[in-house]
């Protein structure tokens, strides 16, 4: 969740760093702090963004070739200038940067307490600080050795830098369970959550795995695992331009992102589709191919948005490739001893690839012998790793923390591998599997003609964003997106928003509706048409303020509707990649217009690192 950046080599550390942070604060702006290592150790924090901590520290000692920096999302400890990161060892010769949770941490401070530490913040960071400061005075070992016998001892879930007075020209990281990627340069290393911050200087990066200790000194590298196996560096090549983490004359990042999609969903077909050939590829599939073609039943797990995008694969999956599909939370789904079989496919969707509950549900499954297929945008990450086989998504970074881009994306990417299935298991027709192809193939240019509806959808905004409570309500593949649709709002404009399936509108929350009370509908002309003509005559009778997002053309509910936005037809199964558009410039013109910060809303973080 929260943000690592750290640098060492020939530039002044301050602005790489504080540059490195701001590109990260999506991660994590409860607070932020950086540590400058030149003869003598300052470290400056303070609650609030990057700029705050900016504004806090000019004037102050900032030089310095070698330092680490934070921006943290709270988990122990509220957000204020002492539980900011770094923190301070028991001797203030060793501060540490952490993303993640020790479980273990009250044991372990209640045993330094006894021995006569004292301990400023209310943070089980700073416990791991003394902790490894305790290890190397008792044992009189190198600093690598007391981090290597203290993360032996250390439960839970951790990436995280430190340096040292005692060795100034050192920096060590470690990872477990939390991302860590660290940047070679000519001279020069960078330490980071994710690439983001490093690609403006080099683009050969190393990621650590789980149980990997790096050390960096004297303008080398060197990784060990939790064992003191040494593990030669695997160097990744960068494929990402600095423009994509900028925002482009864009307002905010959000705003981007939601205009970048048909570029997105385009890059995720690419090179595994041909309409004009009939011809779709998905090589990622091709070695499990009798497995996914044979399975008995696909369980799909993910958390928040990539959820939502598992409920549209339910549908495509079931209806096209003749598969029993579940669709399960991870985080749930970890906890609960589900029924795993050998012959079980499990699909996991993680836009970040980092998703703790995600991982771990994972390992889970495998631990019962299921083959595991990823979905997943970010290269590198965990989930690939941990994955047997899978597809990336290719939608680019995406920095907003509300998802739009890597929904769209993952729900192309769902949809292909459900075609290309169901065409090997010959549960569709060859006329049917090219019809698909030649409308999947039409969606990006589908998703720009509706973003040509961004001003009508302003107007609609601004008459509504002072609502307390909005309803989303779809019917078959458009229930996904009326859950999708309310989660964005949620997510950004902090209004209550609930999503249903229409037909359960009259079990329960139509008790709710009244002239005060929004109603989004997915209203498109599609087999469920007539059911949700009905749900909409519903709504009406009770005074409720009914938006409709309908087919073009549409002129029966365009009479019924208070307002109707109008999107290009395309396959029923294909609805939800152009029917969610409208919704996500819905949800960010009200944020924009209540004041909220859209690409940083309250509370929130872009990748779930934590449990």
């Amino acid at each position: 969740m929260c943000g690592i950046v750290a640098y060492t080599g020939f530039r002044e550390a301050y602005p790489v760093i504080m540059k490195g942070l701001k590109r990260l604060e999506y991660r994590g702006y409860d607070s932020a702090g950086i540590a400058l290592l030149n003869g003598e150790l300052n470290v400056y924090k303070k609650k609030g963004k990057v700029d705050d901590l900016a504004s806090a520290v000019k004037g102050l000692k900032l030089d310095g070739h070698i330092g680490i920096g934070h921006t943290r999302w709270a988990t122990h400890g509220e957000p204020n200038d002492i539980n900011a990161h770094p923190h301070y060892s028991f001797s203030k010769k060793l501060v540490l940067i952490h993303n993640g949770i020790i479980e273990n941490y009250a044991v372990l401070k209640q045993d330094l307490l006894n021995k006569g530490h004292l301990f400023e913040s209310d943070t089980d960071s700073e416990v791991l600080a003394h902790f490894i400061e305790d290890i190397k005075e008792h044992v009189q070992c190198s600093l690598e050795e007391a981090v290597r016998l203290a993360l032996h001892k250390v439960v839970g879930a951790y990436a995280l830098v430190i340096l040292s007075t005692d060795e100034p020209q050192q920096l060590i990281a470690a990872r477990k369970g939390s991302p860590l990627a660290i940047g070679i340069g000519k001279d020069e290393f960078f330490i980071a959550s994710d690439p983001t911050p490093i690609i403006e200087y080099t683009k050969q990066v190393v990621y650590l795995n789980d149980h990997e200790i790096a050390t960096i000194n004297n303008h080398e590298l060197h990784i060990k695992r939790l064992d003191a196996i040494a593990v030669k560096p695997y160097i990744h090549q960068l494929d990402m331009e600095l423009e994509a983490i900028e925002k482009n004359g864009f307002e905010h990042f959000m705003l981007k992102e939601i205009f970048e999609q048909p570029k997105s969903v385009r890059d995720s077909m690419r090179g595994r589709i041909n309409a004009d050939e009939g011809r779709l590829q998905m090589g990622g599939l091709n070695e499990y191919l009798s497995h996914i073609v044979n399975a008995e039943r696909i369980i799909i797990i993910g958390c928040g948005t990539s959820w939502h995008a598992g409920l549209v694969a339910e549908y495509i999956f079931e209806e096209l490739a003749r598969i029993p599909v579940e669709v399960e939370y991870a985080s749930e789904f970890r906890y609960r001893n589900p029924i795993i079989r050998e012959n079980d496919i499990v699909i996991a969707i993680s836009q970040s690839g980092e998703t703790a509950d995600t991982l771990a549900a994972i390992e889970l499954a495998k631990s019962k012998g299921a083959i595991i297929f990823g979905v997943c945008n970010a290269v590198g990450s965990s989930i690939p790793r941990a994955t047997h086989a899978g597809a990336y998504l290719h939608a680019g970074p995406e920095i907003g923390v509300a998802s739009t881009k890597a929904f769209t994306s993952q729900i192309t990417v769902l949809t292909m591998m459900a075609i290309y299935i169901a065409y090997k298991k010959g549960t569709i027709t060859e006329s049917r599997y090219r019809e698909f192809l030649v409308e999947i193939d039409q969606i990006p240019s589908k998703i720009e003609r509706c973003l040509q509806l961004n001003p009508q959808i302003q107007e609609i905004a601004a008459l509504f964003k002072d609502s307390k409570n909005f309803l989303y309500l779809g019917r078959g593949y458009n229930f996904p997106v009326a859950l999708e649709g309310a989660l964005k709002l949620k997510e950004i404009s902090y209004i209550h928003a609930e999503g249903y399936p229409a037909a359960e509108m009259k079990h329960g929350p139509i008790a709710l509706i009244d002239q005060e009370m929004p109603v989004v509908f997915i209203a498109t002309s599609d087999s469920s048409y007539e059911k949700i003509i009905s749900n909409i005559q519903e709504v009406k009778a009770r005074s409720g303020r009914v938006i409709a997002v309908v087919t073009e053309g549409d002129q029966h509910i365009k009479e019924m509707a208070e307002f109707t936005i109008e999107i290009p037809a395309t396959h029923e199964a294909l609805t939800p990649l152009l029917a969610v558009i409208p919704l996500q410039l819905l949800s960010y013109h009200i944020a924009v217009m209540r004041g909220c910060n859209v690409d940083q809303p309250r509370n929130l973080a872009k990748s779930v690192t934590v449990e």
